[in-house]
Protein backbone atom coordinates (compact mmCIF):
# COMPACT_ATOMS: atom_id res chain seq x y z
CA UNK A 1 0.00 0.00 0.00
CA UNK A 2 1.49 3.62 -0.83
CA UNK A 3 -0.17 5.11 2.50
CA UNK A 4 0.20 4.07 6.15
CA UNK A 5 -3.12 3.82 8.51
CA UNK A 6 -2.16 6.96 9.89
CA UNK A 7 -1.94 8.85 6.51
CA UNK A 8 -5.07 7.46 5.39
CA UNK A 9 -6.57 8.55 8.85
CA UNK A 10 -6.05 12.30 8.54
CA UNK A 11 -8.13 12.09 5.71
CA UNK A 12 -11.05 10.49 6.70
CA UNK A 13 -14.13 12.58 8.19
CA UNK A 14 -12.94 11.32 11.93
CA UNK A 15 -16.77 10.92 13.06
CA UNK A 16 -16.30 7.73 14.81
CA UNK A 17 -19.66 6.94 13.82
CA UNK A 18 -19.50 3.12 13.16
CA UNK A 19 -21.23 3.55 9.87
CA UNK A 20 -18.44 1.28 8.15
CA UNK A 21 -18.77 -1.60 10.89
CA UNK A 22 -15.59 -0.45 12.69
CA UNK A 23 -15.98 1.43 15.93
CA UNK A 24 -13.36 4.26 14.66
CA UNK A 25 -11.85 6.43 11.69
CA UNK A 26 -8.77 4.85 13.11
CA UNK A 27 -9.03 1.46 13.05
CA UNK A 28 -11.32 1.40 9.97
CA UNK A 29 -7.73 3.90 8.64
CA UNK A 30 -5.38 0.73 9.80
CA UNK A 31 -7.81 -1.56 7.89
CA UNK A 32 -7.79 0.06 4.76
CA UNK A 33 -3.56 0.44 5.11
CA UNK A 34 -4.16 -3.96 5.41
CA UNK A 35 -6.28 -4.47 3.26
CA UNK A 36 -8.73 -5.79 5.25
CA UNK A 37 -11.28 -3.02 4.00
CA UNK A 38 -13.41 -1.20 1.52
CA UNK A 39 -13.08 2.32 0.83
CA UNK A 40 -16.17 2.41 0.11
CA UNK A 41 -17.74 1.02 3.43
CA UNK A 42 -17.31 5.09 4.83
CA UNK A 43 -20.37 6.67 3.38
CA UNK A 44 -19.40 9.85 4.54
CA UNK A 45 -15.39 10.35 2.46
CA UNK A 46 -16.26 13.17 -0.30
CA UNK A 47 -15.82 11.66 -3.86
CA UNK A 48 -12.63 13.70 -3.70
CA UNK A 49 -10.84 12.21 -1.09
CA UNK A 50 -12.03 8.68 -2.11
CA UNK A 51 -10.26 9.43 -5.39
CA UNK A 52 -7.09 10.74 -3.76
CA UNK A 53 -7.16 7.69 -1.30
CA UNK A 54 -8.14 5.32 -3.71
CA UNK A 55 -5.12 6.35 -6.15
CA UNK A 56 -2.68 6.57 -3.20
CA UNK A 57 -3.62 3.41 -1.57
CA UNK A 58 -3.99 1.34 -4.36
CA UNK A 59 -2.27 -1.95 -4.33
CA UNK A 60 0.86 -2.31 -7.11
CA UNK A 61 -1.20 -4.93 -9.02
CA UNK A 62 -5.01 -2.93 -9.32
CA UNK A 63 -8.22 -4.48 -8.81
CA UNK A 64 -10.02 -5.55 -11.46
CA UNK A 65 -13.80 -7.20 -11.52
CA UNK A 66 -15.53 -9.06 -14.39
CA UNK A 67 -19.38 -9.81 -13.92
CA UNK A 68 -21.54 -8.96 -11.24
CA UNK A 69 -23.81 -9.48 -8.55
CA UNK A 70 -22.85 -13.00 -6.70
CA UNK A 71 -21.07 -14.57 -9.95
CA UNK A 72 -18.34 -11.20 -10.06
CA UNK A 73 -14.89 -12.43 -10.25
CA UNK A 74 -12.25 -9.55 -8.60
CA UNK A 75 -8.69 -10.20 -9.54
CA UNK A 76 -5.57 -8.81 -8.93
CA UNK A 77 -5.19 -6.76 -5.98
CA UNK A 78 -1.82 -8.33 -5.12
CA UNK A 79 0.76 -6.57 -3.35
CA UNK A 80 3.76 -9.39 -2.33
CA UNK A 81 5.95 -11.94 -4.73
CA UNK A 82 5.86 -14.52 -2.42
CA UNK A 83 2.44 -15.79 0.10
CA UNK A 84 4.85 -15.76 3.08
CA UNK A 85 5.56 -12.66 2.79
CA UNK A 86 1.82 -11.75 3.42
CA UNK A 87 -1.13 -13.43 1.76
CA UNK A 88 -2.48 -13.83 -2.18
CA UNK A 89 -5.45 -11.61 -2.33
CA UNK A 90 -8.14 -12.90 -5.06
CA UNK A 91 -7.44 -16.66 -6.64
CA UNK A 92 -7.40 -16.91 -9.64
CA UNK A 93 -10.69 -17.83 -11.96
CA UNK A 94 -10.70 -20.55 -13.91
CA UNK A 95 -12.33 -20.64 -17.27
CA UNK A 96 -14.18 -22.61 -19.84
CA UNK A 97 -13.42 -21.59 -23.70
CA UNK A 98 -16.02 -21.92 -26.16
CA UNK A 99 -15.77 -21.48 -29.89
CA UNK A 100 -18.23 -20.73 -32.13
CA UNK A 101 -17.01 -23.66 -34.65
CA UNK A 102 -18.08 -25.83 -32.23
CA UNK A 103 -21.57 -27.68 -33.21
CA UNK A 104 -24.65 -27.13 -30.47
CA UNK A 105 -24.40 -30.34 -28.96
CA UNK A 106 -20.97 -29.97 -27.80
CA UNK A 107 -21.01 -26.25 -26.85
CA UNK A 108 -24.76 -27.71 -24.59
CA UNK A 109 -22.57 -30.10 -22.89
CA UNK A 110 -19.64 -28.46 -22.16
CA UNK A 111 -22.05 -25.66 -20.63
CA UNK A 112 -23.92 -28.35 -18.41
CA UNK A 113 -20.81 -29.79 -17.07
CA UNK A 114 -19.68 -26.03 -16.28
CA UNK A 115 -22.68 -25.41 -14.45
CA UNK A 116 -22.71 -28.31 -12.50
CA UNK A 117 -19.10 -28.08 -11.51
CA UNK A 118 -19.49 -26.81 -8.31
CA UNK A 119 -18.24 -28.21 -5.08
CA UNK A 120 -18.41 -27.08 -1.13
CA UNK A 121 -14.74 -27.66 1.34
CA UNK A 122 -14.75 -26.59 4.76
CA UNK A 123 -17.81 -24.27 3.93
CA UNK A 124 -16.00 -22.61 0.85
CA UNK A 125 -17.45 -23.02 -2.45
CA UNK A 126 -15.63 -23.81 -5.37
CA UNK A 127 -16.05 -23.87 -9.10
CA UNK A 128 -14.76 -22.58 -12.26
CA UNK A 129 -15.90 -19.03 -12.66
CA UNK A 130 -15.91 -17.62 -16.22
CA UNK A 131 -16.74 -18.69 -19.78
CA UNK A 132 -14.65 -17.23 -22.91
CA UNK A 133 -16.52 -17.24 -25.96
CA UNK A 134 -13.88 -17.27 -28.89
CA UNK A 135 -14.96 -16.30 -32.40
CA UNK A 136 -13.07 -18.86 -35.19
CA UNK A 137 -15.46 -18.77 -37.81
CA UNK A 138 -15.24 -15.08 -38.44
CA UNK A 139 -18.89 -14.42 -38.64
CA UNK A 140 -20.88 -11.49 -36.71
CA UNK A 141 -23.92 -12.98 -36.36
CA UNK A 142 -22.43 -16.47 -35.33
CA UNK A 143 -20.83 -15.30 -32.44
CA UNK A 144 -23.32 -13.08 -31.34
CA UNK A 145 -25.66 -16.17 -31.23
CA UNK A 146 -23.10 -17.77 -28.97
CA UNK A 147 -22.98 -15.09 -26.96
CA UNK A 148 -26.61 -14.86 -26.31
CA UNK A 149 -27.00 -18.50 -25.69
CA UNK A 150 -24.07 -18.55 -22.81
CA UNK A 151 -26.03 -15.52 -21.57
CA UNK A 152 -29.11 -17.73 -21.11
CA UNK A 153 -27.93 -20.69 -20.06
CA UNK A 154 -25.34 -19.47 -17.62
CA UNK A 155 -25.04 -16.74 -14.79
CA UNK A 156 -21.17 -16.95 -14.99
CA UNK A 157 -19.06 -14.32 -15.72
CA UNK A 158 -18.05 -13.56 -19.51
CA UNK A 159 -14.61 -13.31 -21.24
CA UNK A 160 -15.67 -11.88 -25.14
CA UNK A 161 -12.87 -13.04 -27.48
CA UNK A 162 -13.01 -11.30 -30.69
CA UNK A 163 -10.29 -8.95 -32.26
CA UNK A 164 -12.42 -7.20 -34.49
CA UNK A 165 -14.19 -3.85 -32.97
CA UNK A 166 -17.34 -4.39 -34.87
CA UNK A 167 -18.41 -7.62 -33.86
CA UNK A 168 -16.97 -7.42 -30.53
CA UNK A 169 -19.27 -4.12 -29.92
CA UNK A 170 -22.46 -5.95 -31.39
CA UNK A 171 -22.10 -8.95 -28.57
CA UNK A 172 -20.71 -6.65 -26.01
CA UNK A 173 -24.05 -4.22 -26.44
CA UNK A 174 -26.03 -7.28 -25.60
CA UNK A 175 -24.49 -7.99 -22.86
CA UNK A 176 -22.98 -5.18 -21.27
CA UNK A 177 -24.57 -5.78 -17.95
CA UNK A 178 -22.75 -8.75 -16.81
CA UNK A 179 -19.81 -6.85 -17.37
CA UNK A 180 -18.06 -8.93 -19.73
CA UNK A 181 -13.74 -9.01 -20.12
CA UNK A 182 -13.51 -7.27 -23.62
CA UNK A 183 -11.08 -9.29 -25.56
CA UNK A 184 -8.60 -7.81 -27.02
CA UNK A 185 -6.47 -4.71 -27.73
CA UNK A 186 -3.56 -4.86 -29.93
CA UNK A 187 -1.16 -2.58 -31.50
CA UNK A 188 -3.71 -2.59 -34.08
CA UNK A 189 -6.84 -1.97 -32.78
CA UNK A 190 -6.55 -0.36 -29.26
CA UNK A 191 -7.85 2.98 -29.47
CA UNK A 192 -11.71 1.46 -31.11
CA UNK A 193 -11.11 -1.14 -28.09
CA UNK A 194 -10.43 1.08 -25.81
CA UNK A 195 -13.00 3.27 -26.70
CA UNK A 196 -15.31 0.49 -26.46
CA UNK A 197 -14.47 -0.55 -23.04
CA UNK A 198 -14.88 3.21 -21.60
CA UNK A 199 -18.20 3.38 -23.19
CA UNK A 200 -19.77 0.27 -21.79
CA UNK A 201 -17.19 0.77 -18.36
CA UNK A 202 -16.42 -2.90 -18.93
CA UNK A 203 -12.81 -4.55 -18.03
CA UNK A 204 -10.59 -4.83 -21.53
CA UNK A 205 -7.61 -7.13 -22.30
CA UNK A 206 -4.94 -6.48 -23.58
CA UNK A 207 -2.36 -8.69 -25.81
CA UNK A 208 1.31 -8.26 -26.97
CA UNK A 209 2.73 -10.13 -29.46
CA UNK A 210 5.82 -9.98 -26.49
CA UNK A 211 6.34 -8.06 -23.36
CA UNK A 212 7.78 -5.11 -24.88
CA UNK A 213 4.74 -4.84 -27.09
CA UNK A 214 2.26 -5.44 -24.26
CA UNK A 215 3.67 -2.44 -21.85
CA UNK A 216 3.59 -0.05 -24.89
CA UNK A 217 -0.59 -0.80 -25.93
CA UNK A 218 -1.23 -0.65 -21.92
CA UNK A 219 1.00 2.75 -21.55
CA UNK A 220 -1.14 3.64 -24.72
CA UNK A 221 -4.38 2.70 -22.91
CA UNK A 222 -3.70 4.15 -19.74
CA UNK A 223 -3.27 7.33 -21.26
CA UNK A 224 -6.77 6.98 -22.74
CA UNK A 225 -8.11 6.71 -19.30
CA UNK A 226 -8.29 3.28 -18.94
CA UNK A 227 -7.69 1.37 -15.56
CA UNK A 228 -9.43 -2.04 -15.78
CA UNK A 229 -6.92 -4.07 -17.72
CA UNK A 230 -5.87 -7.43 -18.01
CA UNK A 231 -2.83 -8.67 -19.21
CA UNK A 232 -2.15 -11.30 -22.09
CA UNK A 233 1.94 -11.23 -23.25
CA UNK A 234 0.94 -13.59 -26.17
CA UNK A 235 2.85 -16.66 -24.42
CA UNK A 236 2.04 -19.67 -25.25
CA UNK A 237 4.18 -21.92 -24.59
CA UNK A 238 4.85 -23.30 -20.39
CA UNK A 239 8.21 -21.51 -20.27
CA UNK A 240 7.53 -18.44 -21.46
CA UNK A 241 4.23 -18.29 -19.83
CA UNK A 242 5.89 -18.94 -16.72
CA UNK A 243 8.69 -16.22 -17.29
CA UNK A 244 6.31 -13.45 -18.38
CA UNK A 245 4.10 -14.19 -15.79
CA UNK A 246 7.32 -13.43 -13.27
CA UNK A 247 8.76 -10.61 -15.26
CA UNK A 248 5.42 -9.08 -14.83
CA UNK A 249 4.42 -9.40 -11.35
CA UNK A 250 8.25 -8.77 -10.85
CA UNK A 251 7.98 -5.36 -12.04
CA UNK A 252 4.60 -3.99 -11.10
CA UNK A 253 5.68 -4.86 -7.56
CA UNK A 254 9.56 -3.73 -7.35
CA UNK A 255 9.96 -1.28 -9.99
CA UNK A 256 6.36 -0.30 -9.66
CA UNK A 257 6.09 -0.02 -13.60
CA UNK A 258 2.12 1.30 -14.16
CA UNK A 259 1.91 -0.69 -17.37
CA UNK A 260 2.28 -3.93 -15.73
CA UNK A 261 0.24 -3.27 -12.84
CA UNK A 262 -2.72 -4.84 -13.47
CA UNK A 263 -3.60 -9.15 -13.13
CA UNK A 264 -3.07 -11.52 -16.42
CA UNK A 265 -4.77 -13.81 -18.66
CA UNK A 266 -3.04 -16.62 -19.80
CA UNK A 267 -4.03 -19.99 -21.96
CA UNK A 268 -3.07 -23.56 -21.21
CA UNK A 269 -5.57 -24.55 -23.61
CA UNK A 270 -3.27 -23.51 -26.60
CA UNK A 271 0.25 -25.27 -24.71
CA UNK A 272 -0.46 -28.42 -24.14
CA UNK A 273 -2.06 -31.41 -26.87
CA UNK A 274 -3.95 -33.16 -23.97
CA UNK A 275 -5.98 -32.51 -20.81
CA UNK A 276 -2.98 -33.68 -17.95
CA UNK A 277 -0.76 -31.32 -19.51
CA UNK A 278 -2.95 -28.63 -19.73
CA UNK A 279 -3.83 -28.83 -16.04
CA UNK A 280 -0.26 -29.38 -14.94
CA UNK A 281 0.06 -26.37 -17.03
CA UNK A 282 -2.61 -24.53 -15.18
CA UNK A 283 -1.22 -25.80 -11.78
CA UNK A 284 1.90 -23.49 -12.33
CA UNK A 285 -0.40 -20.54 -13.50
CA UNK A 286 -2.14 -20.82 -10.37
CA UNK A 287 1.08 -20.66 -8.42
CA UNK A 288 2.63 -17.71 -11.02
CA UNK A 289 0.51 -15.46 -11.11
CA UNK A 290 -2.42 -16.35 -13.78
CA UNK A 291 -5.53 -14.29 -12.84
CA UNK A 292 -7.83 -15.48 -15.93
CA UNK A 293 -6.68 -19.07 -16.77
CA UNK A 294 -8.65 -20.63 -19.96
CA UNK A 295 -9.21 -24.50 -19.90
CA UNK A 296 -10.40 -26.24 -23.52
CA UNK A 297 -12.62 -28.32 -21.15
CA UNK A 298 -13.77 -28.56 -17.16
CA UNK A 299 -13.57 -31.99 -16.40
CA UNK A 300 -13.89 -32.88 -12.89
CA UNK A 301 -10.74 -35.07 -12.19
CA UNK A 302 -8.70 -32.06 -13.57
CA UNK A 303 -10.58 -29.06 -12.45
CA UNK A 304 -11.02 -29.97 -8.75
CA UNK A 305 -7.63 -30.76 -7.85
CA UNK A 306 -7.00 -27.21 -9.47
CA UNK A 307 -9.34 -25.36 -7.39
CA UNK A 308 -7.96 -27.37 -4.07
CA UNK A 309 -4.49 -25.96 -4.94
CA UNK A 310 -6.29 -22.67 -5.40
CA UNK A 311 -7.80 -22.31 -2.12
CA UNK A 312 -5.23 -23.89 -0.23
CA UNK A 313 -2.34 -21.06 -1.80
CA UNK A 314 -4.72 -17.87 -1.76
CA UNK A 315 -5.97 -18.81 2.01
CA UNK A 316 -4.50 -16.26 4.30
CA UNK A 317 -1.38 -18.22 6.31
CA UNK A 318 -1.84 -15.65 9.28
CA UNK A 319 -6.14 -16.19 9.63
CA UNK A 320 -7.28 -19.94 10.40
CA UNK A 321 -10.28 -20.49 8.99
CA UNK A 322 -13.24 -19.91 10.98
CA UNK A 323 -17.32 -20.76 11.39
CA UNK A 324 -19.53 -18.39 13.16
CA UNK A 325 -19.68 -19.21 16.75
CA UNK A 326 -23.91 -20.15 17.43
CA UNK A 327 -25.80 -23.18 18.27
CA UNK A 328 -26.12 -25.40 14.62
CA UNK A 329 -28.95 -27.61 14.33
CA UNK A 330 -28.29 -30.84 12.66
CA UNK A 331 -30.83 -32.73 11.26
CA UNK A 332 -34.45 -32.12 13.32
CA UNK A 333 -33.00 -31.41 16.30
CA UNK A 334 -35.54 -31.17 19.05
CA UNK A 335 -36.15 -31.16 23.38
CA UNK A 336 -34.48 -34.55 23.44
CA UNK A 337 -31.69 -34.23 21.40
CA UNK A 338 -28.11 -34.80 22.40
CA UNK A 339 -26.27 -31.09 22.39
CA UNK A 340 -22.28 -31.64 21.60
CA UNK A 341 -19.52 -28.68 21.64
CA UNK A 342 -16.66 -27.66 20.01
CA UNK A 343 -14.10 -25.21 18.47
CA UNK A 344 -14.86 -23.44 15.24
CA UNK A 345 -11.81 -23.96 13.17
CA UNK A 346 -13.46 -24.75 10.04
CA UNK A 347 -12.50 -28.01 9.36
CA UNK A 348 -13.07 -29.38 12.66
CA UNK A 349 -16.64 -27.92 11.98
CA UNK A 350 -17.37 -29.95 8.55
CA UNK A 351 -15.91 -33.03 9.74
CA UNK A 352 -17.71 -32.72 13.35
CA UNK A 353 -21.36 -31.86 11.56
CA UNK A 354 -20.29 -34.42 8.68
CA UNK A 355 -20.28 -37.12 11.18
CA UNK A 356 -23.40 -36.07 13.09
CA UNK A 357 -24.72 -36.46 10.03
CA UNK A 358 -24.00 -39.84 9.20
CA UNK A 359 -25.31 -40.59 12.50
CA UNK A 360 -29.34 -39.53 11.07
CA UNK A 361 -29.12 -38.47 15.27
CA UNK A 362 -30.69 -34.64 15.27
CA UNK A 363 -28.57 -32.83 17.19
CA UNK A 364 -27.32 -29.51 18.40
CA UNK A 365 -24.06 -28.50 17.85
CA UNK A 366 -22.65 -25.63 19.83
CA UNK A 367 -19.75 -24.13 18.22
CA UNK A 368 -17.77 -21.80 20.44
CA UNK A 369 -15.17 -19.07 19.28
CA UNK A 370 -11.58 -20.00 19.26
CA UNK A 371 -9.78 -17.82 17.29
CA UNK A 372 -10.51 -20.67 14.52
CA UNK A 373 -7.78 -22.50 16.63
CA UNK A 374 -8.32 -26.53 16.69
CA UNK A 375 -9.56 -27.85 20.04
CA UNK A 376 -6.33 -28.92 21.77
CA UNK A 377 -4.49 -25.72 20.61
CA UNK A 378 -7.03 -23.62 21.86
CA UNK A 379 -7.44 -25.40 25.41
CA UNK A 380 -3.47 -25.16 25.27
CA UNK A 381 -3.91 -21.31 23.98
CA UNK A 382 -6.45 -20.47 27.12
CA UNK A 383 -9.37 -20.69 24.85
CA UNK A 384 -11.38 -23.59 25.32
CA UNK A 385 -11.14 -23.48 28.96
CA UNK A 386 -13.79 -24.65 31.67
CA UNK A 387 -14.76 -21.19 32.24
CA UNK A 388 -15.12 -19.60 28.60
CA UNK A 389 -16.92 -22.81 27.57
CA UNK A 390 -19.12 -22.48 30.37
CA UNK A 391 -19.98 -18.76 30.31
CA UNK A 392 -21.11 -19.64 26.29
CA UNK A 393 -23.08 -22.70 27.22
CA UNK A 394 -25.31 -20.37 29.34
CA UNK A 395 -25.41 -17.32 26.67
CA UNK A 396 -25.85 -19.79 23.72
CA UNK A 397 -29.84 -20.28 24.73
CA UNK A 398 -29.18 -24.08 24.70
CA UNK A 399 -30.90 -24.50 27.69
CA UNK A 400 -34.35 -23.40 26.21
CA UNK A 401 -34.46 -25.67 23.29
CA UNK A 402 -33.52 -29.11 25.15
CA UNK A 403 -35.06 -30.89 28.22
CA UNK A 404 -32.08 -32.75 29.69
CA UNK A 405 -28.95 -31.08 30.54
CA UNK A 406 -26.41 -33.25 29.31
CA UNK A 407 -23.32 -31.82 27.42
CA UNK A 408 -20.90 -33.64 25.43
CA UNK A 409 -17.36 -32.30 25.36
CA UNK A 410 -14.42 -33.68 22.67
CA UNK A 411 -12.74 -36.58 24.31
CA UNK A 412 -9.24 -34.39 24.29
CA UNK A 413 -10.75 -32.40 27.05
CA UNK A 414 -11.52 -34.81 29.53
CA UNK A 415 -9.59 -32.99 32.08
CA UNK A 416 -11.39 -30.37 32.08
CA UNK A 417 -14.64 -32.14 32.56
CA UNK A 418 -14.56 -31.62 36.52
CA UNK A 419 -13.85 -27.34 36.49
CA UNK A 420 -16.54 -27.39 33.69
CA UNK A 421 -19.24 -29.42 36.20
CA UNK A 422 -18.10 -26.40 39.32
CA UNK A 423 -19.04 -24.09 36.21
CA UNK A 424 -22.07 -25.47 35.23
CA UNK A 425 -24.13 -27.37 37.94
CA UNK A 426 -26.85 -28.06 36.39
CA UNK A 427 -25.09 -29.89 33.32
CA UNK A 428 -24.11 -33.60 33.21
CA UNK A 429 -20.39 -33.47 31.68
CA UNK A 430 -20.10 -36.54 29.32
CA UNK A 431 -16.82 -37.25 27.27
CA UNK A 432 -17.30 -37.91 23.64
CA UNK A 433 -15.35 -40.03 21.19
CA UNK A 434 -11.50 -38.48 21.00
CA UNK A 435 -12.10 -38.96 16.95
CA UNK A 436 -14.85 -37.75 15.30
CA UNK A 437 -15.37 -40.75 13.27
CA UNK A 438 -16.40 -42.71 16.40
CA UNK A 439 -19.14 -40.34 16.89
CA UNK A 440 -22.00 -41.90 14.62
CA UNK A 441 -21.81 -45.07 17.19
CA UNK A 442 -21.50 -42.87 20.81
CA UNK A 443 -24.75 -41.25 19.27
CA UNK A 444 -27.21 -43.98 18.59
CA UNK A 445 -26.22 -45.61 21.72
CA UNK A 446 -27.35 -42.13 22.99
CA UNK A 447 -30.53 -42.35 20.89
CA UNK A 448 -31.26 -46.41 21.96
Amino acid sequence: MGLSGIEIFKKLPKTNCGKCGVPTCLAFAMKLATGQAELDACPDISDDVKEEIGEASAPPVRSVVIGTGDRAVKLGGETVLFRHEKRFENPPAFTLLLSDNMDETEIAARLKKFNDTVYERVGVILRPELVAIKTESGDASKFGALVEKVCNETDAGLVLMNEDADALSQAARSCSNRKPLLYAANKDNFESMGNLAKELSCPLAVKGSNLEELSEVSEKLIAMGLKDLVLDSGARTARQAFEDQIIIRRAALLKKFKPFGFPTIVFPCEMADNLIKETMIACQMTAKYGGVIVMSEIQGHSVFPLLLASMNIFTDPQRPMAVDQKIYELGAANENSPVLITGNFSLTYFIVSGEIDASRVPSYLLIKDTEGLSVLTAWAAGKFAADTVAAFVKKSGIEEKVKHRKLVIPGYLATISGELEEELPDWEILIGPREASHLPAYLKQWSA
